[in-house]
């Protein structure tokens, strides 16, 4: 297959998955030397997470089928530009390049999804957030961090 073969897979996916009432307009396929690996669509009204996005659908999917955390090899086709914590989740991964057909632009004007909000709440300090943060059991939870730092057998990621 060929990039664009990729990209219609998960267009394909993310009609065929809005089609059977499953979610949202978004469907992603994940590739490792030419063939898919991971497949996801968007589920989050299906499965009541919110986080069950396409992209993060797809991760979860290649990592199972691929018995790993590190998607270093592979890249990620995903019928639109990735919301900021699609974002999150394929740097974390570390999938080797992110391919996309819609802009989060067109996912706003076109089909109402807006992420705007969430990338204007990233650049306030934490005190001027929408929701609340407060900072509670640091000492506490600093140790957890230090022990982490000394373990000896640790799997890093």
């Amino acid at each position: 297959m060929n990039i664009s073969e990729f990209m219609h897979e998960a267009i394909a996916l993310s009609r065929e998955r809005m089609n059977e009432n499953i979610g949202g307009p978004f469907g992603a396929v994940i590739v490792k030397d030419n063939e898919i690996v991971g497949k996801g669509w968007n589920k989050v009204t299906s499965h009541n997470d919110p986080t069950a996005h396409a992209e993060i659908s797809a991760i979860r999917d290649a990592c199972h089928n691929l018995n790993t955390f590190d998607l270093t090899d592979c890249e990620i086709f995903t019928s639109c530009e990735p919301c900021p914590m699609c974002f999150g989740a394929i740097q974390w991964a570390r999938l080797g390049k992110c391919w996309y057909a819609n802009t989060v632009g067109d996912a706003d004007q076109v089909a109402g999804f807006d992420d705007d909000h969430f990338y204007s709440e990233f650049k306030k300090p934490i005190t001027e957030r929408t929701i609340p943060f407060e900072q509670i059991g640091r000492e506490e939870a600093i140790k957890v961090f230090e022990e982490w730092r000394d373990k000896s057998d640790k799997i890093e990621y």
